[in-house]
């Protein structure tokens, strides 16, 4: 079936809605998952591991609780909303393998990891888990051990990465949560190739342990098919957690409480924020279109800026690849990389290379241009100033990561990009859906705010949403619980 016009529903909350008034069960939710995921992922290839008798025997449980009245004062917010998980993620009972033949055979985890926790704390049933690529380190989906995932929207094309499993389950309708990471874009670049919504949260609104792989960059976060549901996710998935030094005391409440008091009163716009040359003629026309409707819509007035305004003290672009790729060998052990690189994918190996021929006075150096880094998108933005940019700096790329066919598979160009500098920065981006380009891709654009001012993003999306409404799921595709509102 063909999705509807626009994405006024709230999937997530219509599942929940449901299951805590019976008007449906838990159980015929997971079931539905299932049986969308074994008829429709074949093509997709976004689901790499399930747990289905696990999760129909959680989920006649919260029946059974459901029916007895023994689910506490009331149920969760999640209650019975079926859930795939990033396999970076730890799901109990389940292996992790980061999408790498090097973890192909690692222990099950012996607990739920942070996220996949306090969504279960929430009333969310675990199904089973998504594709990225290995480690997480690319911008396209695929690996050794699984393969490619494509996109629902244009099956020739990626999703994008590294939650590019996850944004294709829940654009095709295969569930309505699928869980996603950010170090460098994670969340935002398969939000845009996927036409949803997808906050990277300010670095500790969300806290994170264990200490991730790329310490001062990366961060859980969400994304949807509308606003509201993202709201709703935030509100679940945000609080501190004992060992991140970046924690924020307090829930989500707070921190959109405080972005609530202040209004956006000045609006940036750039084609880059790096010098990494102009952005394809496709993208560019899409991007400064979508600049003119959201100045319109904001009443603000806008300041163009060029790429040399930005970054004086070297280029954060280029410092995340330093320091992500030294930290990641880090992480795994040098010796440990070293010896595994022969079952690396292409992309996963070079980028490993570059890690492990970082120098140490090279790799300090980065770190305290961060702090100058830092400093500049403070003193731009201020309180209450947006900056826009595209999310991606090109229309897509293969399956397999390349830009054309004549392309050899490995790592994309840095110029592909316009994430990574929220990462190195620390501040809150999101990403919106606004068209779609030649090739079918879906194309989206970034709005970057205060560190803090989370919230703000929010309402700024909302307001977008209510004028530029998008579709619930990829062409082709059903909204998961559709059925249920009408």
């Amino acid at each position: 079936m063909t999705a509807g016009p626009a994405a006024s529903t709230s999937p997530i909350r219509t599942v929940a809605a449901a299951v805590a008034a019976r008007r449906t069960t838990a159980v015929a939710m997971v079931e539905e998952a299932l049986e969308r995921i074994a008829r429709l992922d074949p093509a997709l290839n976004s689901v790499v591991a399930l747990r289905a008798e696990q999760a129909l025997r959680e989920a006649e449980a919260l029946d059974a609780a459901l029916v007895a009245g023994t689910a506490g004062t009331r149920p969760g917010p999640l209650a019975g909303v079926p859930v795939l998980v990033k396999d970076l993620e730890d799901v109990a009972g389940m292996v992790t393998t980061q999408g790498s033949r090097l973890f192909e055979h690692a222990e099950p985890a012996a607990e739920d990891g942070l996220i996949p926790a306090r969504l279960r704390a929430a009333g969310a049933i675990i199904v089973g888990k998504t594709n990225l690529p290995e480690f997480a380190t690319e911008g396209f989906t695929d690996n050794l051990l699984f393969g490619a995932t494509r996109n629902p929207w244009a099956p020739d094309w990626s999703p994008g990465g590294s939650s590019g499993g996850s944004s294709a389950a829940v654009a095709a309708g295969l569930v309505p949560i699928a869980t996603a990471t950010d170090g460098g874009g994670s969340i935002r670049i398969p939000a845009a190739f996927c036409g949803l919504v997808g906050l990277k949260p300010t670095h500790g609104v969300i806290g994170r342990w264990p200490p991730h792989d790329w310490i001062d960059f990366s961060t859980l976060g969400p994304f949807a098919t509308s606003v509201a549901d993202l709201r709703l996710l935030m509100e679940i998935e945000a609080g501190p957690v004992a060992g991140d030094p970046t924690a924020r005391p307090g829930g989500w409440g707070d921190h959109a409480a405080t972005a609530a008091t202040l209004p956006p009163t000045r609006l940036f716009a750039a084609h880059r924020t790096s010098d990494l040359g102009p952005l394809p003629p496709g993208i560019q026309r899409q991007f400064e279109d979508a600049v003119r409707a959201m100045a319109d819509l904001l009443g603000l007035p806008l300041t163009w800026m060029d790429p040399r305004d930005f970054f004086r003290d070297g280029d954060p672009d280029l410092d995340w690849f330093i320091l992500a790729a030294a930290e990641h060998v880090a992480a795994l052990g040098g010796e440990r990389v070293e010896q595994g690189l022969a079952l690396m994918h292409p992309a996963a190996r070079a980028f490993m290379e570059m890690g492990l021929a970082v120098e140490i006075g090279e790799y300090m150096a980065a770190r305290r241009r961060r702090f100058s880094h830092v400093r500049r998108m403070d003193q731009l933005l201020g309180e209450s100033g947006l900056l826009l940019t595209p999310t991606v700096a090109t229309e897509g790329w293969t399956p397999d990561g390349r830009l054309t066919p004549a392309h050899e598979p490995g790592m994309l160009p840095p110029d592909v990009y316009s994430t990574a500098v929220q990462n190195v920065t620390g501040h809150p981006a999101i990403s919106l859906p606004a068209g779609r380009s030649a090739n079918g891709v879906p194309f989206g654009f970034q709005v970057t705010g205060p560190r803090h001012a989370d919230g703000l993003l929010l309402d700024v999306a909302e307001r977008w949403e209510a004028a530029h409404p998008w579709p619930p799921a990829a062409p082709g595709y059903e909204p998961f619980g559709s059925r249920l509102s009408r």
